[in-house]
């Protein structure tokens, strides 16, 4: 099978429901992904960077205990990894508070020579970074010329609409290297003031012809020069929406790698891998993580 090569942060994802710390789980939206893909027996690796501290050991095993290499986590000495607090509430949707420093990541370690037969997936604000983009926009474009498959997840949040001016070739670029590009209704009303379906991939188009738009609950629509193509979301009891749209970058790569011919059959697997992880909370290491940071005190605000 094809190799898939994730670009993406890690983070410590802390899940909090009434108030109370409930599990602690490394992710990351990338790092999410290729946890699932690495499950399913996928050969996948990602470049990424951890603090040289407790939580980064942690990281990187989970990371090989999953079936993924973490022999392009760049690791710095004095540093600490980030951390994310999660808060879910009545909905079991997720409010984030981050504790990390973007200007402080840094890629000098290893990278990977990209081909013709790797898949690469990247996305957030870690493929946008300008901190890093004199190492991410390279291995992206490398990417590109040799061949390889493309996909990006825009993935932009809230907390960085002051960042956009600094930020927005990037997102373009990315865009223009890409085989397919993913964002949601959300991505697309922060980058342009757009929630329209049609405008948007009016707006992308010229960059990348295949967008897969999603829209929460609502129908997901695939634009390719053709014309678009919607797809409804079947409805379902959710217990935690952590981790579910990377769930569903997993899910689509997984169908490609498989041979899948036709768009449906793509866009059916991403939801039922989707909709796995919100039939759950969390999926990764135990309850004794949590109480074990908290009597390491390891972060202050």
């Amino acid at each position: 099978m094809r190799r898939v090569i994730g670009i993406g942060e890690t983070v410590l994802d802390i899940l909090f429901k009434n108030d109370q710390p409930q599990k602690a789980v490394p992710g990351g939206s990338t790092f999410n992904s290729m946890v699932s893909l690495g499950r399913a027996g996928v050969p996948c690796a990602i470049v990424t960077e951890a603090g040289d501290d407790h939580i980064g050991d942690i990281i990187c095993r989970f990371l090989r205990d999953n079936g993924v290499s973490d022999d392009f986590v760049c690791r710095h000495a004095n540093t600490k990894s980030h951390i994310s607090l999660a808060f879910l509430d009545d909905n079991n949707d997720a409010q984030y508070t981050f504790y990390k420093d973007h200007a402080s990541v840094s890629l000098d370690g290893r990278l990977p020579v990209l081909t013709a037969e790797d898949v690469v997936l990247f996305g957030s604000f870690f493929a946008i970074n300008p901190a890093i983009r004199p190492v991410v926009g390279p291995l992206l474009r490398q990417a590109r010329e040799a061949g390889a498959w493309l996909y990006y997840d825009i993935n932009f949040r809230k907390p960085h609409i002051a960042d956009l001016p600094q930020v927005l070739p990037n997102i373009e670029e990315n865009m223009r290297l890409s085989t397919i590009v993913r964002g949601s209704t959300e991505d697309f009303t922060y980058l342009y003031g757009l929630s329209d379906g049609e405008a948007v991939y009016q707006k992308v188009r010229p960059l990348c012809p295949r967008l897969i738009l999603t829209d929460g609950a609502r129908a997901i629509r695939v634009y390719t020069p053709d014309g678009c193509s919607e797809y409804p979301v079947a409805p379902i009891d959710t217990v935690s929406t952590v981790g579910a749209g990377d769930n569903f970058n997993a899910g689509y790569i997984y169908a490609l790698l498989k041979g899948t011919g036709d768009e449906a059959s793509r866009i059916a697997m991403a939801q039922r891998w989707s909709q796995d992880v919100c039939r759950q909370l969390g999926n990764n290491i135990s309850d004794r993580l949590v109480n074990e940071l908290i009597s390491e005190n390891t972060y202050s605000k």
